[in-house]
């Protein structure tokens, strides 16, 4: 018995993208997403939960920008409810890439604080990109709240969400900068300083920020 066209394109997907070689899953992804059908939606949702290989994750969130969001967003909101926390970060990110703000009410303060560092990064990244008109003062807040989590990449990729928020952010910032704790005291003064300046640098940023919160704290013990 021929197995129908379409059911014989399915078989040869879901192998390429089980396949052992990185490169055969990248293939076979990019011609997914190069002639987009809603029928392997499911299957690329699926995969971005448990692929190992950067590239190819990036290329499965690509090919489901390819495809309908009214198809893509309503599966990647089942996989930010997921246990598995690669399934939550890559569902976040690839929201992030689609823009639809349907998504919007998915991005609870429980995935803003998530344990999983890069699900809580794809979640700030998410929120920054898909924030309504009007709420951005109230996501402020919740980020303002990380302030001082984590290390270096962390705190940059905070900051980069905060001061894509603008001038909102700056009053928060301010008072974060009077907080007991050094390290969000730094990191407000130095997210507030990319925020005047972005082409200054985390780096310059940080140690500029150490330096005033050193000599806030000098003042004060005089």
């Amino acid at each position: 018995m021929t197995v129908p066209q379409q059911d014989a394109e399915t078989i040869r997907v879901l192998r390429g993208l089980e396949d052992s070689r990185p490169s055969v899953r990248l293939r076979v992804t990019l011609a997914v997403g190069t002639s987009p059908d809603p029928r392997f939606v499911g299957t690329l949702v699926a995969r971005c939960a448990v692929e190992p290989d950067f590239q190819v994750r990036e290329a499965l969130t690509w090919a489901l920008t390819r495809h309908p969001a009214s198809t893509t967003v309503p599966a990647l909101l089942e996989e930010v409810r997921s246990e598995r926390a690669q399934a939550r970060s890559q569902a976040l990110h690839t929201l992030s890439k689609i823009g639809d703000r349907s998504a919007w009410p998915a991005i609870t303060p429980a995935l803003l604080s998530d344990a999983d560092d890069e699900v809580a990064r794809s979640a700030w990244r998410a929120a920054v990109a898909l924030v309504p008109e009007g709420e951005e003062a109230g996501l402020a807040t919740a980020l303002t709240a990380r302030l001082g989590r984590g290390g270096r990449d962390m705190r940059l990729s905070l900051s980069r969400a905060l001061t894509a928020l603008g001038e909102v952010i700056v009053p928060l910032l301010r008072a974060a900068a009077t907080a007991p704790d050094p390290g969000v005291r730094a990191h407000a003064v130095a997210t507030e300083r990319l925020l005047r300046d972005p082409d200054a640098g985390f780096e310059s940023a940080v140690e500029e920020a150490k330096r005033v919160v050193a000599l806030g704290a000098t003042g004060q013990e005089g």
